[in-house]
């Protein structure tokens, strides 16, 4: 082969390979950020997620506290008056009850 004839060779071989860079550099841009959108989305949705459970365990706690207020009453002796007047009609002797008409 010629000299020039090597020449074009090369050149061609030369323009070959960087069009092979571009086309990797380009997909490897393309799918890189293809990746960075899907992370994004997901960040977002687990971040909605999470503050869905903190509001859940925050009620969670509201609940559990109420429960144990209530626990501490139906200790008391209050409590067994309340319940032995409401569901049994109960008094004491020296009481009178006034009861509306219906």
């Amino acid at each position: 082969m010629s000299r020039s004839n090597k020449r074009k060779s090369r050149r061609r071989q030369s323009k070959v390979a960087s069009f092979m860079i571009v086309v990797t550099v380009v997909t490897v841009c393309v799918v890189s950020g293809l990746l960075v959108g899907n992370l994004r989305r997901k960040s977002k949705d687990l971040a909605q997620t999470e503050y869905m459970l903190e509001q859940r365990l925050e009620q969670a706690n509201l609940d559990h506290e109420n429960l144990l207020a209530q626990e501490q009453y139906m200790k008391t002796n209050q409590y067994v008056e309340d319940v032995a007047k409401e569901k049994l009609g109960m008094v004491y002797p020296d009481e009178i009850v006034i009861r509306p008409k219906e």
